[in-house]
Parts: C-alpha cells; sequence; structure tokens
C-alpha cells in the first residue's frame, strides 16, 4: 500500500468534507452585524438494532452506520470477537441500522439494568466499559518513535476535515509508525472511535502495532475503548483526566496528550517511547482553523 509525502495512505478513509448529507448552509450574523453564511454540522439520529433487539438511538452525522453499529457493540461487550456478522441492513430514511449475529443474542435484562443504574453519558449508557478491561494485555514491544509521532500529527492536521468545514466535531485516526491508515469524525469522538473499531473487526486489522489518535480529551472512557481494541498507544492533541491517566497505568497503555508541534507530554507507558526526532527539524504547529481562513468555530479541539 503506496504513501504520499503526507504521510497519508493513498487508500486512506477519510471523511469527505463536500457530502451534501453532512453539513449544510445556515445564514446568521457576525460579530459586526454582516450577514454571513456558515457550514454546520447536520446531527440526525440512528437507532442501532442487535439481531431483533433495539439496543440504543446514537446522534451521528451519519457516515459508515456500519462501521459505527458494529464498532459500538464491540466496545460495549455485545459482539464477541469470534462473532460472525451475517448482515447489516441500513435505512437511511427510517434511521435505523440492524446488525445481524450467528449467534443468538439477548441482551433484555442488561438493557434495563443499565437503563436503571447508568449515569447515561452518552456512548455509553448500556454496555459494561470495564467489562473485561482488566483482561486485556498489551502487547509491551510495541514502539513509538518520536519522529512517527511529529509525522502524524502533521498528516492528520492536513487531512481533508468536516471540523475545517463546520466545526463542532471531532477526529480520530488509526495508525502504523508513521503511516496514518483510517481517520472518522463525528460529533461526539466515542462515535469516531467505534466507526474505527467497527472498520478493524470487519477488515481484520491487527491492533498490536497500531497507534490510536483522537482530537478529544484522554478520558477513562478513551482510555477504556482503546486498551479493549488491543491498541498500545493512544495519542491525542488535547489533555488528561485523573482517572484516564491511571487507568492507562494500570493497564500499560503509553498515554501522550498535548501533542502540538514539536510538544506533547507522556504521562504513562513511556518505556515504549523512542527519542530519535531531531527537534530543531520540527516546526510548530499552525492551527487547523488558522489554514480555514474566514471558518471562525474552533470548537472542536478541546470540546467534550
Amino acid at each position: 500500500m503506496a504513501t504520499d509525502t503526507t504521510g497519508l495512505r493513498r487508500s486512506l478513509v477519510l471523511p469527505d468534507p463536500a457530502d451534501p448529507r453532512l453539513t449544510r448552509a445556515v445564514s446568521g450574523l457576525d460579530h459586526e452585524g454582516r450577514t454571513v453564511e456558515t457550514r454546520v454540522i447536520h446531527e440526525r439520529p440512528l437507532t442501532l438494532f442487535l439481531n431483533g433487539q433495539e439496543i440504543v438511538t446514537m446522534m451521528t452525522i451519519g457516515d459508515h452506520p456500519d462501521y459505527l453499529a458494529v464498532g459500538y457493540l464491540l466496545n460495549q461487550n455485545m459482539l464477541r470477537p469470534d462473532d460472525r456478522i451475517t448482515g447489516i441492513d441500513y435505512d437511511e430514511d427510517l434511521e435505523t441500522v440492524v446488525v445481524r449475529t450467528e449467534r443468538a443474542t439477548d441482551y433484555e435484562e442488561k438493557l434495563k439494568k443499565k437503563m436503571r443504574t447508568s449515569g447515561c453519558a452518552q456512548g455509553t449508557v448500556f454496555g459494561d466499559l470495564m467489562e473485561k478491561f482488566e483482561d486485556v494485555r498489551l502487547p509491551p514491544d510495541a514502539v513509538l518513535r518520536t519522529s512517527w509521532l511529529y509525522a502524524l500529527t502533521k498528516a492528520i492536521n492536513t487531512c481533508p476535515s468536516l471540523y475545517l468545514e463546520a466545526g463542532a466535531i471531532h477526529g480520530c485516526a488509526l495508525c502504523e509508525g508513521p503511516d496514518v491508515l483510517l481517520y472518522m469524525e463525528d460529533v461526539g469522538r466515542h462515535n469516531a472511535v467505534d466507526k474505527i473499531a467497527g472498520y478493524m473487526f470487519r477488515h481484520g486489522l491487527a491492533a498490536a502495532d497500531k497507534i490510536f489518535y483522537t482530537t478529544g480529551r484522554l478520558t477513562s472512557e478513551m482510555v477504556i475503548k482503546t486498551v479493549q481494541m488491543g491498541i498500545p498507544i493512544l495519542v491525542s492533541r488535547s489533555g488528561f483526566t485523573a482517572w484516564g491517566v491511571e487507568l492507562a497505568q494500570q493497564a500499560g497503555l503509553t498515554l501522550i496528550g498535548r501533542a502540538r508541534g514539536r510538544r506533547f507530554l507522556a504521562l504513562a507507558g513511556t518505556g515504549r517511547i523512542v527519542f530519535d526526532a531531531d527537534l530543531s527539524a520540527v516546526g510548530e504547529e499552525e492551527g487547523r482553523s488558522a489554514r480555514k481562513g474566514s471558518r471562525r468555530d474552533a470548537d472542536a479541539v478541546d470540546a467534550a
């Protein structure tokens, strides 16, 4: 698989900012009272069924509903790694996606229990995220070279992006060495993570040599999902939560935040880092919103 000069694989799966289903034009006034037109993200519901059972309704931008559905079920431990999917049916008009498996499933009691007890953070309403966390063993021989890290952050910063088109969006990327393999965006970081998990499952991608990148904060949910996917390295341009750091240290996950320009901060799994980059050759990062020029909505980088 070839790589171009920006570090992006030519067969990379990317968001399509030109897709008319994902954004729409809205008129308003700017700070000087001038009439302006801007693009805003089109958010829509997607109801997920597993076999004949309704699982959850998610708010999403609507691209890659099959990967989102499968990834959600995997990260909520409703699909097993050895499950065989016999069909995925998406109905855009009904805003539903149905995942069918060879194994019979029945999560009625589990769903009832979660609806009674959960704090209902979106994306974690029903699933027991900690269910298999302590059983995962991340590969200790995985490596992150700082030259790769700088190449990845530069490549991701130049990806075609709905963030540049309309803001109000989170992005996640699956990387291998200095190359970006896959980039997904959505209104919630959990959706972007789940799309990547679903893609990896459906295409049989190994996790042991991969690096996961997110624009969002390094929270407990981000750490748990990355560990459950078996990915040993998690990188963000944003900051940390204390529980996210604690869980990363517990799991042996390499956790790197505030990765912008030549700067980063590693708070867990530092033994995997190889400092091979020439910092004098690494430039400071130009903000993504600055490259867009007229776009003033820079709310995605550190949003929830």
